[in-house]
């Protein structure tokens, strides 16, 4: 098949080069959000997607919005028969929809019609799933709403942050849209409607929903720490400025401390949760790099009794 395919961050690279590895298919352009600042320079710089399409000499689409008439004149000159996405980042409309024989395919990181929305895999995390997994559908008008084409699963680990579980989908879900175009090609896949039950929804994450509550129990504050790693990043407040909490971990065994309140070892940093304790292994202090709990504490000199979250 003649396939255009729509992507931007780095998490969609594999599957492009899945496609473009298989034999089967022409990728004959890659559409992808315009260039975005970036740095400290706040320099132009185009997406990962963009970058590998253009070291494959593959046509790159860059519309500001995907109405774009100048953009849907070339997509109709391409001709695709099927457009593969995977995290572009922008609304399609109607008019876009119609133009690929076989539709647009998207690959979403969660197992539909579980966690639809932009932030499925920080969701499942957070939520404490033990799985979660990758699936193809036809994409429809609806918020990721449209019939499956096939699906993947995937164990969270106790360990995992966002990243590291998206990287995993990232490539386990390039084999499975590879596939999916394939059986798209040959006949032998049809898509199948979502059940009506199940449904959640996994709304953007932002930098205020990502701040630590130290009243919740230790096991979701553990869950908020790992499913807002690396983006946008879970937060606390240490002497009025804020503290990037990257790794902790759960001590069941150290329930003397009351909600935020600090407890500093030679070689740990405790926090009170609302039932047990959790350890701080890395964090990241206004304006710093990120580093180990246990020289931020010295560095610092916390007090017996200071809490995290005043």
């Amino acid at each position: 098949m003649k396939l255009v395919f729509a992507g931007t961050p780095e998490v969609a690279v594999p599957a492009l080069d899945a496609l473009i590895a298989s034999g089967r298919h022409e990728v004959a352009a890659v559409v992808t959000r315009p260039d975005a600042p970036a740095g400290r320079g706040r320099r132009l710089v185009a997406s990962p997607v963009a970058v590998r399409a253009e070291e494959a000499g593959i046509e790159v689409l860059k519309p500001a919005k995907p109405r774009d008439e100048e953009f849907l004149a070339r997509l109709r000159e391409i001709g695709p028969d099927c457009c593969p996405v995977v995290a572009y980042g922008a609304l399609l409309p109607r008019v876009a929809l119609d133009i690929p024989a076989q539709g647009w395919v998207n690959l979403h990181f969660s197992l539909l019609p579980a966690w639809r929305g932009a932030a499925p895999v920080q969701h499942a995390i957070m939520a404490g799933d033990e799985i979660t997994g990758a699936t193809t559908f036809l994409i429809e008008e609806g918020l990721d709403s449209g019939p499956v084409y096939g699906t993947v699963t995937e164990e969270i680990r106790p360990t995992d942050t966002s990243g590291d579980l998206l990287t995993r989908l990232a490539f386990a879900g390039s084999g499975l849209l590879a596939a999916t175009m394939d059986g798209i090609e040959d006949g032998t896949l049809k898509a199948v409607p979502q059940p009506a039950d199940g449904i959640s929804t996994a709304s953007k994450i932002t930098v205020e929903n990502a701040h630590i509550d130290w009243a919740a129990p230790a096991l979701r504050v553990d869950r908020m720490v790992r499913g807002c790693t690396p983006a946008p990043g879970a937060w606390t407040v240490f002497r009025a400025e804020r503290l990037k909490l990257i790794q902790v971990a759960t001590v069941p065994d150290r329930t003397d401390l009351a909600p935020g309140e600090l407890s500093v070892a030679k070689n740990n940093v405790y926090v009170g949760t609302g039932s047990y304790a959790v350890e701080l292994l890395w964090v990241q202090a206004q304006g710093k790099k990120p580093m180990r709990a246990a020289d931020w504490a010295r560095g610092v000199r916390i007090p017996s009794g200071e809490r995290l979250g005043v």
